[in-house]
């Protein structure tokens, strides 16, 4: 009982640090969708009462936490004039893993988990128009693996919702058979990745652009990126990071952020 105690305490001590490692206007964040409790944290701008802010949803992948994706995508830091959202899923059974679901996740599908994740996003932009003033031409959705699966799902559910997407190491079955609305979007993917395979990914890439009305040949970015115009104001940037594998980039964020920002400076 005693050892079992220690480890409890220890436990509490390391998430005490982790969320000490978050700045001080990064608060948790609680919610309750359809009788459920749901967390994670928020950062706003000190300005965000008085001026319009841009929103970023981070979703973290399958068995992640809420916690880790503030600390490694890092809105806040590369995009501070923005409120970055970073929620905890619910156990949900996976599409390549975790098949039972004992593990942390976001529904795959629209309709799938009776859309608790969707009624989440939707619950979360309220409360943010409820306590803060929220630019509603500049939202944003990005995320890790399960993460950027979902940021496709609200690409396909909540297109006029959406200023933009960065999903990274994921794909949708969805964009072959249903329609979506043309989205600046940037693609994050490994060509190693064991996972989610690249050509799986190479194939989202290509269905995105043809959505997008992109140009055949794209031309540099940044480091690893490319730029692919698009003829109705969507362009499509692809991060291939050669030999990466399923493990999310350090290089990523301030990339992410780049991309949302001169999609932000775009939008009339």
């Amino acid at each position: 009982m005693l050892r079992h105690l220690c480890l409890l305490l220890s436990l509490l001590a390391l998430i005490a640090t982790c969320q000490a490692q978050l700045p001080d206007n990064v608060q948790k964040l609680e919610l309750t969708v359809d009788g459920v409790a749901r967390s994670g944290f928020l950062y706003t701008p000190s300005t965000a009462k008085e001026t319009p802010a841009p929103v970023i949803f981070v979703w973290h992948g399958h068995g992640g936490t809420a916690l880790n994706a503030a600390r490694s995508f890092a809105m806040y830091q590369h995009m501070p004039e923005a409120i970055s959202v970073y929620l905890q899923g619910l156990n949900t059974p996976g599409q390549l893993t975790d098949p039972e679901g004992k593990k942390p996740g976001w529904q795959h599908a629209a309709g799938a988990q009776e859309d608790r994740d969707l009624k989440l996003f939707d619950a979360t932009i309220a409360y943010l128009k409820e306590h803060y003033k929220v630019d509603t031409k500049r939202i944003f959705s990005t995320g890790h693996s399960n993460g950027g699966g979902f940021t496709y799902l609200l690409w396909q559910t909540r297109p006029d919702v959406l200023c933009a997407v960065a999903p990274s190491a994921a794909l949708s079955t969805r964009l072959k058979d249903t329609p979506f609305k043309p989205k600046p979007c940037m693609h994050l993917a490994g060509t190693a990745d064991p996972l989610v395979k690249y050509a799986w990914q190479e194939l989202a890439m290509t269905k995105v652009k043809e959505i997008n009305q992109c140009a055949p040949e794209g031309t540099p970015w940044a480091k690893d990126c490319t730029l692919y115009p698009s003829k109705v104001g969507a362009p499509f940037i692809a991060f291939i990071q050669q030999g990466g594998t399923h493990k999310f980039p350090p290089e990523a964020p301030p990339l992410i952020a780049k991309f949302f920002k001169e999609q932000s400076a775009a939008v009339k």
